[in-house]
């Protein structure tokens, strides 16, 4: 009996490829619309330009999150439990919608190009590949799932939003520095996700290991 206990245990644990393709594909939407932000703040894009790219990035986001909810409506096996799995995909769209905010409120405080907001762009880009490697991990080693979303879960992103805040807020405060101060701040609520992103795939992984 303790034999077949352990089979079939295995057998509820082999990942769904597929699934994983979904998930990951989210995650290069994410990645592509950081990008672009970064190219924004840069001053290498135009604001409308980059506003009606952003909107195509999204609604492409929107199709791989709806494949993905498919997906898990009809897979029955994975190592990580589709709850969890729901909540990462959830939290993967939650982060590509405050990009699109952040895009759009650049646009409307016209306060392009700013290089405050380029370090924390690019910790979240950081973040982002660190996240695609862990879901990657659900197919190749569940095992190391838990590993690897400590590394989203200590993305640089808080670090960063405070450090360019304080700078901020050390010069006259004027209209500038409190448009900067929110455009940081959506950047900030971008990170959280991202920590909500990792926080799913460990506790999915916690669960299955017990």
């Amino acid at each position: 009996m303790g034999m077949w206990s352990t089979v079939g245990r295995s057998l509820t644990r082999r990942p769904d490829n597929v699934l994983v393709r979904h998930l990951r594909n989210q995650v290069a939407a994410t990645s592509e619309g950081v990008q672009l932000a970064l190219a924004l703040v840069r001053d290498e894009v135009g604001l409308d330009d980059a506003r009606g790219r952003m909107a195509v990035i999204e609604h492409r986001g929107d199709e791989h999150r709806s494949a993905t909810v498919n997906r898990l409506a009809t897979a029955f096996a994975n190592p990580i439990d589709r709850e969890d799995l729901f909540r990462l995909s959830r939290s993967i769209d939650d982060v590509l919608d405050n990009l699109h905010d952040f895009v759009r409120e650049l646009a409307l405080f016209e306060v392009v190009p700013d290089p405050r907001l380029i370090g924390v762009l690019g910790a979240i880009a950081d973040a982002l590949g660190d996240l695609d490697a862990a879901i990657t991990m659900i197919a190749v080693d569940p095992t190391a799932i838990r590993e690897a979303s400590l590394a989203v879960r200590k993305n640089e992103v808080r670090r960063r939003y405070q450090e360019e805040l304080a700078a901020a807020l050390s010069e006259p405060i004027g209209p500038h520095t409190l448009k900067t101060r929110e455009l940081l701040r959506r950047l900030d609520v971008v990170g959280l996700r991202l920590g909500e992103a990792a926080d799913a795939l460990a506790d999915g992984a916690m669960k299955r290991s017990h």
